[in-house]
């Protein structure tokens, strides 16, 4: 896990590495332990590390292969470059190094584009062809690693990080109308290539740019996921499904301890976390560091779920760590928690993954996380109704939705009014090819979209924050691919995941299962008071906000006037959306 960046010039000139500096500088924290620039006349690598796989300076970055005439910039992990390794060297292919980041690079040099159709893993990377000059940007299947893309006059810069583009100068930061649409309407979820920000875009899960040195740049999709069962599934039964499922999370959580360093878990006490200590115990993990959060109860929503991650740590004898958190040490955080957002992200357990990532920083550098299961395998509340539904896209709409249409023309500046361009996205995907039923729609655009855009950048931001690498085993392609094949009603059987409890009965205590579903909870900020209260207050009304006038002021002053009873279907605070987007804009001088 790493940070990468560079630049790809259209116009003959050279790349002028001062700017770059600032941007590499930005990401100290994805990669602490070393980092380095690469410029060879049109073009620029660079990169922070974060030892994680080969820790010898053989595999430091950018990697220069000059007999191959390549150089990379990689941020991610591989998780079968041992197999590809002896694939390429049956080829003739000798390594210097003994990490992923060679053989990605020998890996193009054989297989070309195609390459990252063999690769297991999450990555973002930059490959440079010295002859040619072309530079080939790829991002992961489901978008677990980001890469941030800013075109500017005469050239193309890109970077892990939104806010470290940013530190270059020169990036168009007014608000894209589009994007605000998107934030306000859909959950604050901005699908690719939009950001906020109108000089900021991002290359999409499963997606190579292919960027000449003229300028011409062409992206290709190299993955999708197919909902329904092939012809030969067709007469699985349930407990040929349940088993096809549990032999593949075996392979997911075996692939992510690909490691030189540790591995531990972030456990919630939830199912899906449970699983992946079970599973990891069932392989013969000894001495495994879990590590649970909880915050104070506000009114009568409880803030943290230790009496589950307990059990599950007694039971299977890990080194538990539990960090309490109250609103007192919370709010000092959230400044922090802010400027670690690569896009300002509304969910309320962003504090929540922010401070347990810094404590747990200082145990593991790698942890398993379980974010996934409830988008793969059909977990929310909302797929039960698509079940039956007669109009897909507006039954999703009304469920998922912060706010209809006529609610947002009423929160935002005219200037910005537009069209409902989170509800035609809603329904454009929903019209695409490859999921036929109504519940594989939803199930198909929470994988592709929502689960991209909100949990996983959430992670991905909060632990790199930290200089800690989470994996997402729940997220491995092939039990992505493998869920979407099974039947709906399987999954959302037994109240959602019903296919994964039954996984679960076989490998973690029932306690944790049949409990009614729990959340990350973070209270304080759902129910906005007090200090939080003020500083939300403050952001939304003082004078940068005024002058930026995003937002209607008597929509701002109805948010105030009663927070509490403005909340979104989704169980968000509509005045806490608001300001944290002024937070964000504010934390990173825009």
């Amino acid at each position: 896990m790493c940070g990468l960046y560079g630049e790809i010039r259209f116009d003959g000139r050279p790349v002028d590495a001062g700017p770059l500096t600032p941007v590499g500088a930005a990401m100290t924290a994805r990669g602490p332990d070393g980092g380095g620039l690469f410029v060879r006349d049109g073009a620029a690598l660079g990169h922070r590390r974060l030892k994680i796989i080969d820790l010898s300076d053989a595999s430091s970055q950018p990697m220069v292969d000059s007999k191959l005439g390549l150089s990379i910039a990689f941020n991610g992990a591989i998780y079968n470059y041992k197999e590809l390794r002896a694939e390429l060297e049956g080829k003739g292919y000798d390594f210097f190094s003994h990490g992923d980041t060679e053989v990605i690079l020998k890996s193009y040099h054989a297989w070309g584009e195609r390459c990252v159709e063999r690769f297991h893993g999450m990555f973002a990377f930059a490959i440079l062809e010295r002859e040619s000059g072309r530079m080939v940007l790829a991002r992961d299947r489901l978008g677990i690693k980001p890469l941030y893309l800013n075109e500017r006059p005469g050239g193309l810069r890109f970077a892990s990080s939104l806010p470290a583009l940013l530190q270059g100068g020169g990036v168009d930061t007014d608000i894209d109308p589009i994007a605000l649409n998107y934030y306000m309407s859909f959950h604050a979820v901005v699908p690719a290539p939009h950001t906020i920000l109108n000089g900021v875009r991002k290359l999409p899960p499963a997606s190579l740019l292919i960027v000449e040195p003229n300028g011409t740049m062409t992206e290709k999709r190299y993955w999708s996921v197919d909902y329904g069962a092939r012809p030969e599934e067709e007469r699985l039964t349930e407990t040929d499904w349940e088993d096809r499922v549990l032999e593949a999370l075996r392979v997911a959580v075996k692939r992510r301890l690909v490691a030189d360093v540790p591995v531990g878990v972030l456990l919630s006490g939830g199912l899906d976390s449970s699983l992946i200590v079970g599973l990891l115990a069932e392989q013969g993990a000894h001495g495994l560091n879990t590590f649970s959060i909880g915050f104070e109860t506000v009114g009568n929503e409880r803030g943290d779920e230790f009496q589950y991650s307990d059990l599950i740590a007694s039971h299977f004898g890990t080194t538990h760590h539990k960090l309490s958190i109250d609103s007192q040490r919370m709010l000092p955080e959230l400044a922090n928690c802010i400027a670690a957002m690569n896009e300002p992200m509304v969910s309320h357990d962003n504090i929540g993954f922010y401070l347990l990532s810094q404590e747990v920083a200082k145990h593991v550098t790698v942890v398993q996380s379980g974010q996934g299961a409830d988008e793969v395998f059909g977990g929310y509340h909302w797929y039960p109704p698509m079940l039956e539904s007669r109009d897909p896209a507006a039954d999703y709409a009304r469920v998922f939705m912060d706010r209809d249409h006529e609610e947002y023309r009423q929160a935002v500046d005219p200037r910005f009014h537009g069209g409902d361009h989170a509800r035609a996205f809603i329904e454009g995907h929903f019209d695409r090819p490859g999921a036929a039923r109504p519940v594989d729609k939803a199930l198909r655009i929470d994988t592709e979209i929502m689960l991209v855009d909100d949990p996983v950048k959430r992670v991905d931001s909060m632990t790199m924050a930290a200089s800690l690498e989470a994996r997402v085993p729940f997220l491995d392609h092939e039990l992505v691919e493998l869920a979407a094949r099974m039947p709906a009603e399987m999954k959302l059987a037994q109240g959602g995941k019903g296919v994964l409890k039954e996984v679960g009965r076989r490998v973690i205590p029932s306690e944790v299962i049949d409990r009614p579903k729990g959340y990350f909870p973070v209270p304080a900020l759902k129910y906005l008071r007090g200090e939080t209260l003020d500083m939300v207050r403050d952001a939304v009304t003082g004078q940068a906000a005024r002058e930026r006038g995003l937002f209607q002021p008597a929509y701002i002053d109805m948010l105030l006037q009663n927070p509490e009873s403005h909340i979104t279907p989704l169980r968000g605070s509509k005045l806490w959306q608001v300001g944290l987007l002024e937070l964000w804009l504010q934390n990173h001088g825009i």
